[in-house]
């Protein structure tokens, strides 16, 4: 048994409106599997696949208060894509966001609800990831991310060091996923979170046994009236165990 990541779960106060600016940020399809649920990913994929972790904008009335310990990197094919990708960005409702970052040559945003966002320079790395280069979690020990979930997914893992590790797909294609060490820790409830996903044939419960046992732990919430199962990594990080598909 094994899982995969298969989409980033996004809270947003309006989640029509925050899926059109990603939409149209990514040139991705938006379609919607209920009232309060905005579902985006690229036109004419085929769920789950790993060219793309997809995005789930879920409606929730709190608004953001803090730095989100998760999110993306878009790729660029050149400085002259850079800016122009950061123009339109702005011109869709990004604005400029400073986190510390400094003298840096990607560009800090946040979108239209504070969610941040980079805009990477030119990278060989990510030349063939798509618009998304990466899915970045902010966390202490990347060395221990990096085991706890290079043994929850079947992702290859191709750099660890005490300050970055970052995985990819076993079949080398789609964004990357990669843990920076900071120095913020953890306050409430993450915002925006991974989703994982079993293979069509395994046992979510028994998954769900599997990733204890790596070091996942049971959020303390009621799962009565849901159909997959909440956890936290290591370092308290929310995600879900979804279905089979």
């Amino acid at each position: 048994m094994t899982t995969r990541l298969v989409q980033i779960n996004m809270k947003a106060e309006d989640d029509s409106a925050l899926g059109g600016f990603w939409a149209r940020a990514l040139g991705w399809g938006v379609d919607s599997e209920g009232p309060g649920v905005t579902n985006l990913e690229p036109v004419g994929f085929s769920y789950p696949d790993p060219v793309a972790v997809c995005i789930d904008l879920v409606a929730s009335p709190e608004p953001k208060a803090v730095k989100n310990r998760v999110h993306l990197d878009l790729a660029t094919t050149s400085t002259a894509h850079q800016a122009e990708l950061v123009a339109r960005l702005k011109e869709l409702g990004a604005t400029p966001v400073d986190v510390g970052q400094g003298d840096v040559p990607w560009t800090v945003l946040a979108d239209p609800e504070g969610n941040e966002f980079c805009v990477l320079e030119p990278r060989p790395v990510y030349r063939d990831t798509g618009p998304v280069a990466a899915v970045v979690v902010d966390c202490a020990d990347p060395r221990e991310m990096a085991r706890f979930w290079g043994e929850a997914m079947d992702w290859t893992t191709h750099e660890v060091t005490d300050d970055f590790a970052t995985m990819r797909s076993a079949e080398g294609v789609g964004p990357y996923l990669e843990f920076v060490r900071t120095p913020d820790t953890k306050s409430g409830w993450n915002r925006v979170h991974l989703d994982v996903g079993p293979y069509v044939g395994d046992d979510p419960a028994a998954e769900a046994d599997r990733l204890r046992a790596l070091g996942a732990t049971d959020p303390g919430i009621d799962q009565s009236a849901i159909s997959w199962t909440v956890l936290a990594d290591p370092e308290g990080n929310e995600f879900c165990l979804l279905s089979p598909r």
